[in-house]
Order: structure tokens, then C-alpha cells, then sequence
């Protein structure tokens, strides 16, 4: 195993990693913005508004994402098996 196969390995991970988080962090920055649009027209500064409804969407995303995440993860784990079978 040379240098360009550990990035390759890295890079992979890297990606895997992107791919399985970003649904959720997504969906937390949209209600984030909705939130902060509504306390803005609103003139409504209470703490909660902008905490709950960011959990409730970010747990919901990642309950409705979490085959996609699994099926990345489980890719990318064969990828490493391969790599591993073939030192």
C-alpha cells in the first residue's frame, strides 16, 4: 500500500463522512433561517423558538436519512474490506 492509496482511502472517508452528515446539518441551517426570518418580521426574541424547532427537524432528517447514511457507510466499509483482502 502506497501514499496514493492511503489519501485514496482518506479521501473516501472524508466523503462518506460529508454524504452521511450533511442531511441533517442541511436541514438544521434551513429552520435555522426560517426561525431567524420569523423572529426577525416578528420582533419575537424568545430562546426556545429558535432551539426547538431546529432539534425537531434535524432528529426527523436524521431518522428519514439514516438508510442512505447506512448504505454509504456500509459501501465504503466493503471498499476498505477490498483494500484489506488485497495486502
Amino acid at each position: 500500500m502506497n501514499e496514493g492509496d492511503v489519501v485514496e482511502v482518506l479521501r473516501g472517508g472524508f466523503y462518506t463522512t460529508m454524504m452521511i452528515a450533511a442531511p441533517p446539518l442541511l436541514a438544521a441551517l434551513l429552520v435555522g433561517l426560517a426561525v431567524s426570518v420569523v423572529q426577525a418580521l416578528t420582533q419575537i426574541q424568545e430562546q426556545t423558538l429558535s432551539y426547538v424547532p431546529k432539534i425537531v427537524a434535524t432528529l426527523l432528517v436524521c431518522m428519514l436519512s439514516l438508510p442512505f447514511g447506512f448504505a454509504a457507510l456500509r459501501s465504503y466499509t466493503e471498499e476498505i474490506a477490498q483494500l484489506i483482502v488485497g495486502l
